[in-house]
């Protein structure tokens, strides 16, 4: 059945539309006063809080930097354990001259034919040289050449795991007993690695220390530390991998892996998902970042401020969760886009039930202005050959069967 409205009836549907309009656009400021109460701390007390400064768990340590540096980096120094190789060559001697093989006490002594102990502990080996030929010349020799070189240095055993080339038991001599030594001596830190190296004591087990060796003061602390022991565990942290989480109104909530080592900050992660919706105005960011004691700290980010400079545009740590969420505001600006659509200067468009065929004849109407008899049977149809091949279906079906 064909229903069309007079003029009245449709200056009255119109105003009737304009009626939820209004209420509408009065209830969208108030939207966003609604909701839950905020938990989210502000990003000023968030920074504050990442400013603090960092406790090292390395022990305190008495001996200087610069001498635990020396003693690590400079010339081999002998001492218990060590076997050493002693040449000597005088005036009467001839053809080639065996070393004599020769290990450090624990006092520190070696042992020598003729002139009995010599102490050599915590000497070069031009030292210890001179060391030997003071025994020997004159009161054996009236004079001697002396060469000292070190056979097998006594070194102690540690294990290396985690982000290292080669894994596995390191042996390291008396002057190489620090991180350092341990993690080359593993071939050296793999691609992966974080820089964090994590410390074990065998004869410590609840002492435990963290270094990062991309840190000068930390560095330095692992060369003021004691010396590692047989049974030490060096494990090397690898990095985590750079995955930052975005979601909630962006255009492509994704998961964002990036190489380990690369800084992303708020605006190039939201950019990388495609921006912000533009069918709705958030106002506001969540970051959500775990806390080393296993808490989430949840930071409220200012969309606004952060595009135009006035917060700062902060690195976003690996793991990180950056979300826009939907608010009252949000949901209702998204219930008028889908249910209510305007357009500027143009008028409501009130939809009639009609039939397919006045349809078709209205358009062919406003098709053909000007014209007469522009219905869609004669547009279609002009020599009415579909309405009379109808009529002869009709008549040719109501006669009888033939008998």
């Amino acid at each position: 059945m064909n229903t069309m409205q007079n003029p009245g009836q449709f200056r009255g549907s119109v105003t009737s539309l304009w009626i939820p309009l209004a209420v509408v656009a009065l209830l969208l400021p108030l939207a966003g006063l609604l909701g839950c109460s905020d938990n989210r701390i502000s990003l000023q007390q968030f920074m504050q809080a990442q400013q603090t400064p960092h406790v090292s768990t390395a022990p305190p340590t008495t001996q200087p930097a610069q001498t635990m540096g020396d003693h690590y980096m400079g010339p081999y120094r002998v001492g218990p354990g060590d076997v050493l190789g002693i040449r000597l060559t005088g005036v009467e001697q001839t053809g080639v001259v065996v070393p004599i093989p020769v290990r450090v006490d624990r006092e520190g002594n070696i042992d020598l034919p003729i002139v009995g102990r010599v102490h050599v502990e915590g000497m070069e080996f031009q030292d210890v040289e001179k060391a030997i030929q003071n025994a020997y010349v004159p009161s054996v020799y009236r004079q001697a050449a002396i060469n000292v070189e070190l056979v097998k240095p006594e070194a102690v055993t540690v294990l290396v795991t985690g982000a290292v080339s080669q894994p596995g038991l390191v042996q390291l001599p008396r002057t190489q007993r620090n991180l350092l030594y341990a993690i080359t001596g593993a071939g050296g830190a793999s691609n992966v690695a974080s820089g964090e190296v994590l410390l074990r004591r065998l004869r410590s087990p609840d002492q435990q220390m963290t270094f990062n060796l991309f840190q000068p003061d930390q560095l330095q602390q692992t060369l003021t530390m004691e010396p590692l022991q047989n049974g030490d565990v060096v494990i090397v942290q690898a990095a985590q991998p750079n995955a930052i989480f975005v979601g909630g109104l962006v255009m492509a909530p994704h998961v964002q892996m990036n190489p380990p080592g690369t800084e992303m900050n708020v605006l190039q992660v939201i950019a990388a998902a495609g921006g912000i919706r533009t069918d709705v105005t958030p106002k506001d960011m969540t970051l959500i970042r775990r806390m080393p004691d296993g808490t989430d700290k949840h930071v409220k980010l200012d969309v606004e401020r952060i595009q135009k400079g006035k917060d700062p545009n902060i690195t976003l740590a690996p793991g990180d969760i950056l979300w826009v969420p939907e608010t009252a505001l949000t949901r209702a600006e998204e219930w008028f886009n889908k249910n209510i659509f305007l357009r500027a200067g143009a008028t409501a468009v009130v939809t009639y039930n009609v039939t397919g065929l006045d349809f078709l004849n209205n358009n062919a109407k406003r098709a053909s202005v000007g014209t007469n008899n522009s219905s869609i049977d004669n547009t279609f149809n002009p020599f009415g050959t579909l309405i009379r091949q109808n009529q002869l279906q009709n008549i040719q079906s109501n006669l009888p069967a033939p008998q």
